[in-house]
């Protein structure tokens, strides 16, 4: 049996636990483990039997796959919040991934989103649909369409390009600054960079231009190492900003460690004033579905009011994308809660419960410094 697991499980740590007092032992700490032991307790049963009731027993974000000797086999939690695709080779073999961007690479045909709740098996018989439980509600991570996905993938029907495109416009519309030219942080803003400068009049320019040799800066593991990777990713073309007034257009903020050093190396390379626009809403809450944020005490926007950000950033002005418009933006078609997306880093608002991390994270939120509910202005 082998398997891949994209997500995090919010109850794995209590069921470890109960696993174990059973007998179980593990070989790794992955949380994916939990639910090979899942199946192998429920002995008797059919395979796919076994499989459905472990499905049904984790909780949280996950896409899983498994590989056995009669077939692979792929599910999506309840929520959706982990994409998954499935496409078909020119030779009639299916193919399993997070993004259709991964299709066209290997010259597949895109077949269809993997729906919330969902249990799809390919064997020698071919593609056969089912689910393993109807109690279902379209979650996506919105962060698939602010930072993680790549702008020529689809998830669920909307291109990732276009909806970022979207966010931009709206962003302008919601934040509009008096400036030369817009600038976007490379690669994940472009698209909102785009979208910012048609629908505010100011031009777009290429004012920062990224390394492709280095990795994503939010995921290293220490300040140090974020911060040093930041000034080995950009660098700034200084003609083309020294003495203008920018709209600097990024995707989010995390801890602010890569907008402080950006904002550094504009004004030091002779920007005249920067006005930061950043194309989704303040995250102020933690992440317990697969994103490497677990708590409030490393997120910017949760411990600093918006003038606050402001000020230790060094920047003119500074202003974020409505959860409304972030929803409205992206448009999936749905009647789903947010317009079938995941918001609950900006809200506060979980899409189910957190288990094994409710506790602290009850405990963490009472010691905001900002009121939840703050306009973001």
């Amino acid at each position: 049996l082998h398997w891949s697991h994209n997500g995090n499980l919010t109850n794995a740590i209590s069921l470890r636990r109960e696993l174990e007092s059973q007998g179980a032992i593990f070989q790794s700490t992955s949380d994916t483990e939990v639910l090979m032991h899942l199946i192998r307790r429920q002995v008797g049963q059919p395979w796919l039997v076994q499989l459905k009731k472990a499905l049904n027993e984790v909780h949280g974000g996950f896409a899983f796959v498994l590989l056995t000797e009669h077939g692979l086999y792929a599910a999506v939690d309840p929520h959706g919040f982990r994409p998954m695709v499935v496409g078909v080779m020119p030779d009639g073999g299916y193919i399993v991934c997070s993004e259709t961007a991964a299709l066209d690479a290997v010259g597949a045909d895109f077949v269809r989103d993997i729906q919330p709740g969902e249990l799809i098996t390919i064997d020698d018989d071919g593609l056969h649909l089912d689910h393993f439980t109807t109690n279902t509600s379209l979650a996506v991570c919105s962060m698939e369409y602010i930072y993680f996905a790549r702008p020529d993938s689809d998830i669920h029907g909307i291109n990732v390009h276009q909806a970022r495109v979207r966010m931009g416009e709206r962003l302008a519309r919601e934040q509009p600054a008096d400036a030369d030219i817009v600038v976007g942080v490379p690669n994940s803003s472009l698209s909102a960079a785009i979208g910012y400068a048609k629908a505010s009049g100011i031009p777009y320019e290429m004012g920062l231009v990224k390394s492709q040799y280095v990795a994503r800066t939010f995921i290293q593991p220490t300040q140090a190492l974020r911060e040093k990777s930041v000034k080995m990713k950009l660098s700034v073309i200084k003609p083309v900003v020294a003495g203008k007034r920018i709209v600097l257009v990024d995707d989010s903020i995390v801890r602010g460690t890569t907008s402080k050093q950006i904002v550094k190396l504009l004004k030091e390379a002779g920007a005249a004033e920067v006005h930061l626009r950043i194309a989704s809403p303040p995250l102020r809450f933690p992440c317990f579905y697969g994103i490497d944020f677990q708590t409030t005490s490393e997120l910017f926007a949760a411990n600093h009011s918006v003038p606050e950000m402001r000020d230790l950033l060094d920047v003119e002005s500074l202003g974020f994308l409505s959860t409304q418009g972030l929803e409205e933006s992206v448009g999936l078609p749905t009647t789903a809660p947010n317009g079938g997306l995941c918001v609950a880093y900006f809200t506060g608002k979980y899409p189910t419960a957190l288990d094994d991390y409710a506790p602290a994270l009850n405990k963490e939120v009472a010691s905001l410094k900002v009121n939840v509910a703050e306009v973001s202005a």
